[in-house]
């Protein structure tokens, strides 16, 4: 019996070793973030790191301490195999864990959770377009070394033959292999976290106001079980308050001022001169931005001649100069901007079709009233199911990569965003064709058109056919700005131009500044832009809004409803609360101008409190946060 528990504790302790080395190792890649930091701060990130690495050693544990209560019974050839084996799994598991997370942290700044592995089972090609190839073939080799040297350390120590041929069948085995299952049945005290109410979570070892540190602490194996544990338990995340209050706090967070039954004609919601469109149903054509933020535009005080055409528009146009991605992914900005859906911060309400049918969409609401709907986009429209979200969402014709040839598929993303600009400019051209042709009165029975395009040129690795600025990222935001702009001085001289409304919004911020932190204001800030014939007069418009408040905008210019849009609000409406909302991975933010907030739910502390009311803004974003689950749950 003695030799089993020693194994058994020399396993549970090698498992908890490695994971604890596993800290530094990360601080020592991404030194650049660590640079000014303390040896003492490193030493704190391995204490506070082992209250997870605990658990995990804890949870590795599991199958060894039942393999020895077989011990007791059998010394047969195969569970020695059977014992090496899964040794080797596991250090090939942690090793890939490992790499992955440190190789993702760069991109994303976040430890990994459940995003990449989404991304990869639904598309692995688009999954590591971002990567270069060098990169995903030195993650393989690193992968494969580490998990072997890792394997090897615990063949010497814990899988030899000598430590195995210890392991003989024992005269009472009833009362070793009971005593030997009693101790791993212990392993659920770490597993738990202890006998406390709350039981074990990635905010347990956050424990610095930097939160650099407290991302070096966090386990990314045991972040990434976390993170799968909560993709379908909709209705147990985010409890902050009792329901009712809840309810009371929300119900002055959204628009009560609604069509009355039966209006759809006017300009709902619209005092006396905000009327924004001089044409009752204009044509429009959104075009949604990869990763572009306020930061590159200097009609907002950022870069200088990195996107003067999308400066141009906003000077002539319609500027939203304190909107907000509600995001930091395409896939959770794409429902935010076309279903008018919050994002939330532990999954994409996008891999959930059965979810995604039931909530309402700009697309479908147009289609009802008598638009046409379109989407062009340049990669694979399968990818994070992008199909499934964009066809029930009621887009009459979808536009990927498949519908280009395979020698214009030169991007990692697919196609670049010239020819997907260029494939929409050709059917547009078709179009006035076709009215240069009918009689002059076709045009007031024509059908409106509705079209979505979405770049993807202006994203990792940033590689485009254009040159005009030294720095990658910027040229490759430069290259966008210069496809929209072609885009735009083609679509003026069409008839289309002078009765369409042109809308550019980005999906996130990403790419630039390079190093901006998850935890910042300015991560989320990003452009609105209104622009076309349609545009009665340039206007910059001040108030706080995010990405889901641009469908009840619109609706509400063109005289339609948007009741069925709980959480979008119009933005031209006095009568409406304005705040921007949105989230991080287990976190939130809302801004208003009394009070900018943002709240990290895993370390349960506000990270961010500025502005002449400091505070003001926590029960409302937790209460906001604590709706939205419940309706994601409802459906």
């Amino acid at each position: 019996m003695k030799a089993r528990i020693i194994l058994f504790v020399k396993t549970y302790l090698l498992f908890l070793l490695l994971l604890a080395l596993q800290k530094p190792l990360f601080m020592a890649y991404h030194q650049a973030l660590y640079a000014e930091v303390p040896w003492t701060d490193w030493l704190r990130v391995m204490a506070h790191g082992l209250v997870i690495d605990r658990s995990v050693a804890a949870y590795y544990s599991v199958i060894p301490g039942l393999l020895l209560v077989l011990s007791a019974w059998t010394s047969a050839g195969w569970l020695h195999r059977l014992w090496r084996g899964y040794h080797l799994l596991i250090s090939l598991l942690t090793a890939l864990i490992f790499t992955t997370d440190l190789v993702l942290y760069s991109y994303w700044g976040f430890r990994l959770d459940a995003t990449p592995l989404f991304y990869f089972l639904s598309s692995p090609k688009d999954a590591i377009a971002s990567v270069s190839w060098w990169m995903v073939l030195a993650g393989v080799i690193a992968t494969i070394g580490l998990g072997w040297v890792t394997y090897l350390f615990q063949r010497h120590l814990l899988c030899s033959e000598r430590q195995l041929s210890r392991l003989k069948i024992p005269f009472n085995r009833l009362n070793v292999s009971g005593v030997m299952f009693f101790i791993t049945l212990l392993l659920f005290i770490p597993i738990r976290g202890g006998f406390t109410v709350s039981t074990m979570n990635t905010g347990k070892v956050y424990f610095s106001t930097n939160n650099r540190l407290n991302h070096a602490a966090i386990n990314p194996a045991f972040s990434l079980l976390e993170s799968l544990s909560k993709q379908k338990d909709f209705a147990s995340q985010y409890r902050f308050m009792a329901a009712d209050e809840a309810n009371q706090i929300f119900k002055g967070m959204i628009e009560h001022a609604t069509l009355s039954s039966g209006e759809e004609e006017g300009h709902a919601h619209c005092c006396e001169g905000q009327s924004l469109f001089s044409e009752k149903r204009p044509d429009i054509y959104l075009v949604i931005l990869e990763s572009f933020s306020s930061h590159l535009m200097s009609t907002l005080g950022g870069e200088a001649n990195v996107t003067p055409h999308l400066d141009s528009l906003a000077q002539e146009g319609i500027l939203f100069t304190n909107f907000y991605a509600n995001s930091f992914r395409t896939d959770r900005g794409l429902v935010s901007i076309l279903s008018g859906y919050p994002a939330q911060p532990t999954t994409s309400l996008m891999k959930y079709p059965r979810k995604t049918q039931s909530i309402p969409s700009i697309a479908n609401k147009l289609h009802q009233a008598g638009y046409a709907t379109h989407y062009y986009y340049g990669g694979d429209a399968d990818f994070t199911n992008m199909r499934s979200f964009l066809t029930s969402g009621g887009f009459q014709t979808i536009v990927s990569d498949q519908e280009f040839p395979v020698s214009e598929r030169l991007s990692k993303w697919g196609v670049h965003d010239h020819l997907v600009f260029e494939r929409l400019l050709k059917e547009m051209e078709a179009e006035a064709s076709d009215l240069d042709t009918n009689a002059d009165g076709a045009t007031e029975t024509r059908q409106p058109q509705f079209r979505v395009l979405q770049t993807s040129s202006s994203h990792e690795p940033f590689e485009v056919p254009y040159k005009r600025l030294s720095d990658p990222r910027l040229n490759a935001f430069a290259y966008t700005d210069s496809c929209l702009g072609d885009f735009v001085e083609r679509f003026r001289r069409m008839p289309q131009w002078k009765r369409s409304l042109l809308i550019v919004v980005p999906d996130h911020l990403g790419g630039y500044p390079p190093s901006i932190d998850n935890f910042a204001v300015e991560r989320y800030q990003i452009p609105l832009v209104m622009a076309g014939g349609v545009i009665e007069k340039p206007r910059r418009i001040g108030v706080y809004g995010s990405q889901q408040d641009l469908i009840a905008t619109l609706l509400a210019q063109l005289g339609l409803s948007h009741d069925e849009f709980l959480f979008s609000k119009d933005l031209m409406n006095p009568q409406a609360p304005h705040f921007a909302f949105f989230t991080m991975p287990d976190g939130f933010g809302l801004i208003t101008p009394e009070n900018q907030l943002i709240y990290d739910c895993s370390s349960q502390r506000t990270v961010v409190d500025e502005g002449p009311q400091p505070g003001q803004n926590l029960p409302l974003g937790k209460a906001y946060l604590q709706k939205l689950y419940d309706d994601i749950a409802s459906r």
